[in-house]
């Protein structure tokens, strides 16, 4: 009852067709990207959708890879394996921070993954992955406020089926999968599949001889599905996957003033290389990371509807350390983060099967999920030294320690640093309808509206051993030393009036000063009285300083190098820790079928992502939070603790058009996102804050062409013209105006597919070229110093051409098939940052290099 194609969605292109070029031309495609079956080409929804054989074929092997089929998808993988960032139309977040959601929602076989690990490798047997362009929260909840991936994996079947596939490649790459399914009497069936996969590092740490991003996977899934009446069906799946691997690959792309200092302290980087996959670090970084579920889906047939229930539990965790100054120099010890989320999700809809004009969609959905969080960044063994060398006068910190009666070695101990303890519980629930009501035979419009209510409780407490980042040099701390220090140059001109020589400023020559009971050079004065007079005079001088001035206090220079300063925790009496969120979205479309071959369509749909948090040492409290407090640490800068909810408007003209030897689909639209939730690494901390609003126009289309039976070709596009209407508190300061980085104008797509026959062989050749225009890859343009920096050395931009084939046949049971991705070495960057506390130094992830491979299957049937 659920086949009756409906027209409902929410916006925008159906780009499709052109990522299955294997299927024949009169084939139907299904789709759930509306909550219900329908063909791709009655969905007016801008819904990408790769099939199981592109899929296989294009050897995708996670979701990074997808990205290569879908042009308005972009996927990187950045600090550790489990950390991706998903972004659509240039529009996503979510990466390095467990409190920041992503904008794209990630569902897999109906459940929502709220912190997505980047595999998709775990599903042995795909059926498709769909990509839903634009806000989708009218159908889909939070979160899903720039676009929506929904994984679909083959459910049990009631004949036997499976296979068993070995892939070898580059890189001493291994890699095992299978599947298998069958029936367990007349309405039961079951599946059970699982993978393998190891490979070496494609980067060596020239300091230890190892490989870096290396890969060590595995995972096993297991599906029941239960038929119990003629009407009814529950399909239960359990799963686990695993990951322990050595990345990610960070390339030195500017060598700042700091980089001799390093070298004089006895480390090492490949300076300005990013492309020699070669890296320097005192120990590899590893990543431990599994994930798990259990979901239970149900679907009940009455006479004119369906009610479906999926109800879920997932569990994660990531447990990761890393050397974060990329250098061999033993600066920051270790950064180590023990990280677990746990979600349930509970889903209930009503799907219409009316035989009148009209048809409707309700339901319900709640989230319950909990976060604990334990970060930590410890100094090396040559942090201190280092530290030494940056106040550009070494020995001016032993001179502070001495100055304020600490021993000597106490700043930067090895194994001091800070540890942070995070706690997120998060609670949303949302209400929503959408209706079709068929005007005439060719006219059908579309009203859907939706309820979402997200609540957040965090915490927030921090145990720092950092002593130097807890001093006021603003503060008593300041005063104290300026004093001492003052007193320490005086000092001997003291010790020499008072008969005894220059003598420097030490516990026993102040006694022997003291001792004195008259000073030839002080009018017989005794030594008490002339030390006396010192401290007084010096006293005074201090004290007539605005120490708040750098030009009156030169320790005021010193707090650069406090990098660890201490946390206001949360909560406090300014600042409860809560959030509490609600918001109506909305889509209203008209569909209309020119002909059997040609529907346009134009919508417009809203969006909706809810606060969220900053659970890390780089909370900031307001202003407002400071003034409710009576004790607060030393050298708290005001800031922010979260950013407020992002609101996703969308309006858009669609054409799609079905022919005999092809297709074509176009969509023009104009996207705005209020309250952008932007996250910026500086160096030292990240920021969080709204962007007053980011806008996008932009036109999608693809085009597939079957010339003969045989041949398939296709091409895609997006064009895209980015901007910051409003965005005046970024870390940069005003940049409204500029280009948002990272998103580029024109992305395209082309694949070309021969199918052919011989001798009982059936065999495919395919090939793919992607195109990314060039594009700056942080915010701000020439506003920004570290773009003009990074330009120097060509590290500014991003532009990629990517070259990616594969050849097979299948004979009998048996298929085989050579593949390559990246064959021509395309070199970019997936991202640029400024390098961890080595001022005027930045870093980047350097894209993976050529892979080639041979896979061998055999098939059940």
């Amino acid at each position: 009852m659920l086949k009756k194609s409906v027209l409902m969605g929410t916006s925008v292109l159906v780009a499709a067709s052109m990522l299955a070029p294997a299927i024949a031309q009169d084939d139907e495609i299904i789709v759930t990207a509306t909550k219900r079956e329908q063909t791709l080409q009655e969905v007016p929804i801008s819904v990408s959708v790769t099939d199981k054989t592109t899929i296989e074929r294009a050897r995708i092997q996670d979701i990074l890879d997808l990205q290569s089929v879908v042009p308005s998808l972009r996927v990187s993988q950045l600090q550790n394996s489990a950390q991706t960032n998903f972004i659509i139309r240039g529009f996503g977040n979510g990466a390095n921070n467990a409190g920041i959601e992503p904008s794209v929602a990630v569902f897999i076989d109906g459940v929502y993954r709220s912190r997505s690990l980047s595999q998709i490798s775990d599903l042995p047997n795909l059926e498709r992955v769909e990509v839903l362009r634009g806000p989708q929260s009218t159908l889909f909840g939070k979160n899903a406020s720039a676009g929506v991936i929904s994984v679909v994996s083959s459910a049990p079947e009631y004949e036997w089926d499976g296979y068993l596939e070995g892939t070898v490649s580059n890189f001493d790459g291994r890699a095992v999968k299978g599947y298998l399914t069958g029936p367990l009497g007349d309405n039961a069936a079951f599946s059970l599949g699982g993978s393998y996969s190891e490979r070496d590092g494609y980067t060596t740490n020239q300091a230890l001889g190892t490989d870096v991003n290396d890969r060590n996977r595995y995972s096993v899934r297991g599906q029941l599905l239960l038929e119990p009446t003629e009407n009814s069906k529950f399909r239960v799946i359990a799963d686990y996957d695993e990951l322990d691997e050595i990345c990610c690959t960070v390339a030195n792309l500017v060598n700042g003033p700091t980089g001799a200092i390093v070298v004089g302290l006895g480390g090492n980087a490949d300076f300005e290389n990013p492309f020699s996959f070669n890296t320097f670090l005192n120990f590899d970084p590893t990543n431990v990371a599994q994930n798990s579920g259990i979901s239970v889906q149900g679907d009940i047939d009455f006479e004119n509807s369906t009610l479906t229930s999926i109800t879920a539990f997932r569990d994660s965790s990531i447990d990761r350390e890393g050397d974060v100054d990329f250098t061999s120099a033993d600066l920051i010890g270790s950064n180590a983060q023990s990280l677990n989320i746990e979600t349930f999700t509970q889903e209930i809809r009503l799907a219409s099967d009316l035989d009148g004009p009209f048809n409707f969609l309700v339901g319900a959905y709640y989230f319950d999920e909990s976060i604990t969080q334990e970060d930590s960044v410890k100094f090396g063994t040559g942090f201190d030294a280092y530290a030494e060398f940056l106040t550009g006068a070494p020995g001016t910190l032993a001179a502070v320690e001495a100055s304020l009666s600490l021993a000597p070695g106490t700043f930067h101990r090895t194994g001091d640093g800070v540890e942070e303890f995070a706690t997120q519980d998060n609670t949303s629930y949302s209400i929503f309808g959408q209706g079709d009501w068929e005007v005439s035979d060719r006219l059908t419009a579309t009203l859907g509206i939706s309820y979402v209510n997200d609540e957040k409780d965090v915490t927030l407490t921090q145990n720092n051993t950092d002593i130097f980042s807890q001093l006021d040099f603003a503060g008593a701390d300041g005063f104290q030393s300026l004093v001492v220090q003052g007193i320490a140059a005086q000092f001997p001109g003291v010790a020499a009036a008072c008969g005894l020589g220059p003598l420097p400023f030490t516990p026993a020559n102040v006694g022997a000063v003291l001792a004195v009971s008259s000073c030839p050079g002080a009018g017989g004065a005794p030594g008490s009285a002339v030390f006396a007079g010192l401290q007084a005079g010096v006293t005074a001088a201090v004290s007539g300083l605005d120490l708040t001035d750098p030009a009156q206090n030169p320790l005021l220079g010193l707090q650069a190098l406090q990098f660890l300063p201490e946390l206001l925790g949360v909560p406090n009496p300014g600042e409860g820790g809560s959030s509490s969120d609600s918001n109506v979205d909305y889509t209203v479309r008209l569909a209309y079928d020119v002909n059997d071959n040609i529907n346009v369509y134009g919508n417009v749909s809203t969006g909706y992502k809810a606060t969220s948090w900053n659970l890390s040492r780089d909370s900031r409290p307001t202003a407002a939070e400071l003034a409710a407090n009576t004790t607060i640490p030393n050298n708290l800068v005001v800031g922010t603790r979260l950013a407020g909810p992002e609101e996703t408007t969308v309006y858009e003209l669609g054409l799609k058009g079905n022919f005999d030897k092809g297709s074509i689909n176009i969509a023009v639209f104009d996207q705005e996102i209020k309250g952008f939730q932007s996250n910026t690494f500086t160096g030292a901390a990240f920021t969080l804050a709204n962007a007053g609003k980011q806008s996008v126009q932009g036109v999608e289309f693809d085009t597939v062409f079957y010339p003969t039976d045989d041949f398939t070709f296709s091409f895609a596009g997006t064009l895209l013209d980015p901007n910051y209407d409003d965005f005046q508190n970024s870390t940069l300061g005003d940049i409204s105006g500029t280009k948002p980085g990272g998103i580029h104008e024109v992305s395209l797509s082309t694949s070309a597919t021969w199918n052919w026959e011989h001798n009982g062989y059936d065999g495919y050749v395919r090939a793919d070229y992607q195109y990314e225009s060039k594009v700056d890859i942080q915010d701000g343009g020439d506003l920004s110093p570290a773009n003009l920096a990074l330009g120097a050395t060509g590290s500014r931009t991003r532009e990629t051409n990517t070259l990616n084939a594969s050849a097979g046949f299948t004979k009998d049971n048996f298929d085989v098939t050579i593949w390559a991705r990246n064959i021509t070495n395309d070199q970019y960057l997936i991202s640029n940052f400024p390098s961890v506390a080595q001022a005027g130094s930045f870093s980047g992830y350097p894209n993976a290099p050529r892979t080639i491979g041979v896979s061998l299957r055999a098939n059940l049937n």
